[in-house]
């Protein structure tokens, strides 16, 4: 999809679709007043007689309009003004996308700047209207033996301004919510895969992939041989029961200053959880395959960080595994010892996640990072505590906390501060290791938490758990891509305090 910036009165551009707003009371929008003007109060006249409806993302489409230059104009609703919050701005662009690309037309053109929402400014509106569009627009069809007949034709999208001293700030949020998108959909695409192609190997080749396609990406795969040298005992008894070997992939990107220290994004990549010995229930074990959404974040992130160039250096490093039940799979009741050093009893295979990535999380210790984010469809408990809506937030450092809060709120893609209290950490005792790897059935996803905070005890560290919000179940069964625009906006965030010290 293309984004341009289109200046002009409404009645005189010249597009395939016009989008104009009315609200409670039928107040219509300058550019809606304009257009009624110009056709003796047509629009006026479909408002009061109900045609349009009131309720917000109800939408309107008129063809032909006299003295007005589209070929279409969207009437859409955005209810009460005083009411309009990010979730109606959100159903209002994704009902006029699906108007328009109904409509047949190959282009449409937005007057975002209209429309009043708290205190969102123009750059939030386009972003996120941007974002929502890709979203519309995805299709994951590569394994359908049959294409559809119909392919979408919208292929371009306009942001009309009344102020040209806007097109400025207008171009760089088009520019930052594009490079998102991409990382999103290459997210999605990477989760949506089936275990069966999408491998710890194939994975490692995307990685590659990545670095030849970006310059200043460099990506290394240790193998299970070097893993077992360095004393990864934790990862590696994840894999132990299946065919297909781990990796440990590592993705450097070099934006910043050669001695600046990097920001490690750390990714789960169990790409596919059968639970192993502890074997999961079979209704929707499927979905087991989004189980390295961690890991696809990690690759979403760093793609859109490459595409914007940020002056940063970013470090993402990639846990892949497959956890199948087989003869020499880990049993519960095993110990391992983790590269750390540290102990485990694994008291349940199913609890595997956490021993992908405490490895990973020791091994980052090299880099001396600035901070480490791991990113994990760690935990059903953090379901059941935030549903689907959240991202589970944890963190040895508020600064971090804050930081990541607030990329979430920009972005609308938003997570919840979890406690992170020692009181928990007993629940992990064991009584033939240092710890065990799960702490009954209370708190689950806070002694999850708990546990990967024992090796990341030096660092600035934070973990999302992101198992409600990495995929939708149901029919509209997909990966969300989610949490890519959290990531990057936090990398934004700290490359701009960098370029500003």
């Amino acid at each position: 999809m293309q984004y341009k910036i289109k200046f002009g009165s409404p009645e005189k551009i010249t597009t395939g679709c016009l989008v104009v707003t009315v609200s409670d009371g039928a107040k219509l929008s300058p550019s809606a007043k304009i257009l009624d003007q110009v056709s003796n109060g047509l629009l006026t006249r479909l408002v009061k007689r109900g045609d349009l409806g009131r309720k917000v993302g109800k939408t309107l489409l008129l063809h032909d309009i006299p003295n007005v230059k589209a070929q279409r104009v969207l009437l859409a609703h955005c209810g009460d003004q005083k009411d309009f919050n990010d979730k109606k701005y959100g159903s209002f662009v994704n009902a006029c996308i699906a108007a328009i690309k109904d409509s047949g037309t190959k282009e449409a053109t937005f007057f975002l700047d209209e429309i009043v929402l708290g205190d969102r400014d123009l750059d939030w509106k386009v972003s996120q209207a941007i974002m929502l569009c890709e979203d519309a627009m995805y299709q994951f069809t590569q394994l359908k033996s049959k294409k559809s007949d119909k392919p979408a034709k919208l292929s371009r999208i306009y942001l009309a301004l009344s102020n040209r001293q806007q097109s400025g700030a207008t171009q760089a949020a088009i520019q930052t919510a594009t490079a998102i998108a991409q990382g999103k959909q290459l997210a999605k695409t990477l989760g949506n895969l089936p275990g069966n192609i999408c491998t710890p190997s194939y994975l490692a080749d995307q990685a590659k992939a990545l670095a030849k396609s970006h310059k200043k990406i460099t990506t290394s795969v240790i193998e299970e041989k070097q893993m077992t040298e360095l004393g990864m005992g934790a990862l590696l008894s994840v894999a132990a029961g299946s065919e297909e070997p781990a990796k440990l992939i590592v993705m450097n990107y070099k934006g910043g200053k050669k001695d600046e220290a990097p920001q490690v994004l750390v990714g789960k990549g169990v790409t596919f959880d059968t639970g192993g010995i502890s074997l999961k229930p079979g209704a929707a074990m499927d979905e087991m395959k989004f189980d390295m959404c961690g890991a696809a974040s990690v690759f979403g992130t760093l793609l859109a960080v490459a595409e914007l160039e940020l002056p940063i250096n970013v470090i993402g490093i990639v846990a892949a595994a497959e956890n199948m039940p087989d003869g020499r799979a880990t049993k519960p009741g095993d110990i391992v010892t983790s590269l750390s050093g540290q102990t485990i009893e694994i008291l349940n295979t199913d609890a595997e996640g956490r021993l992908v990535l405490c490895d990973a999380l020791t091994y980052a210790d090299m880099f001396n990072p600035a901070a480490i984010i791991d990113i994990a469809t760690l935990t059903g408990a953090c379901v059941i505590a935030l549903g689907h809506h959240a991202t589970g937030l944890f963190s040895n450092q508020d600064s971090l906390a804050v930081e990541l809060l607030r990329a979430g709120n920009e972005t609308n893609d938003r997570a919840w501060h979890m406690p992170l209290w020692d009181d928990y950490q007993d629940q992990l005792d064991s009584n033939f290791a240092d710890m065990g790897n799960v702490g009954g059935r209370s708190a689950g996803s806070i002694t999850a938490a708990c546990f990967l905070s024992r090796f990341t005890k030096e660092q600035r560290w934070a973990h999302l758990d992101i198992a409600g919000v990495a995929w939708d179940t149901g029919k509209n069964k997909g990966a969300t891509g989610r949490p890519v625009p959290l990531l990057t906006q936090y990398l934004i965030d700290r490359a701009e305090e960098i370029q500003t010290n």
